[in-house]
């Protein structure tokens, strides 16, 4: 039986395919890993203590994800950072509240991996997306974000 519930847990060895169709509504246009790459790449994030890779499911189907990755830290008492990524929620189920309650479990994980903060980058500017971001619990313009890219 399946719940109304939304459930969120960390991903497993199955749920490649469920996390890469919901990456198809994160971008419109992205590089495609496949093969070796794609694999060494997933057994990577699922064997990694310190990399989270959460899916929130609704009626037993995936429709929201992101991962946490908690950084080692030498300032604040040795205590770790969290960095937020790849927050999608599928286009058919967006603003009825999962990518909230998806963002609410992280930051409760990262609280529990003893973090003194989680970032998190976007590269949307649509407001409905701050909002969700800040209902969640992450604050703007408190500090301001940089991104390097590799030359070419």
């Amino acid at each position: 039986m399946q719940s109304d519930m939304p459930l969120v847990r960390e991903a497993v060895f199955e749920d490649l395919d469920a996390v890469l169709s919901l990456y198809a509504h994160l971008h419109d246009a992205d590089e495609k890993a496949e093969g070796r790459a794609l694999r060494t790449a997933w057994l990577e994030i699922l064997a990694d203590p310190r990399t989270h890779l959460f899916l929130l499911e609704y009626g037993g189907v995936p429709v929201s994800s992101c991962v946490l990755h908690i950084l080692q830290n030498l300032t604040r008492g040795a205590r770790p950072y969290g960095l937020v990524e790849n927050v999608v929620t599928h286009r058919e189920y967006r603003n009825r509240g999962f990518g909230t309650a998806l963002l609410t479990r992280v930051l409760e994980c990262a609280w529990e991996e003893d973090c003194y903060k989680v970032m998190l980058l976007s590269g949307r500017r649509e407001q409905n997306v701050f909002r969700l971001y800040e209902k969640a619990g992450f604050v703007r313009s408190v500090k301001e974000g940089l991104i390097a890219y590799p030359p070419g």
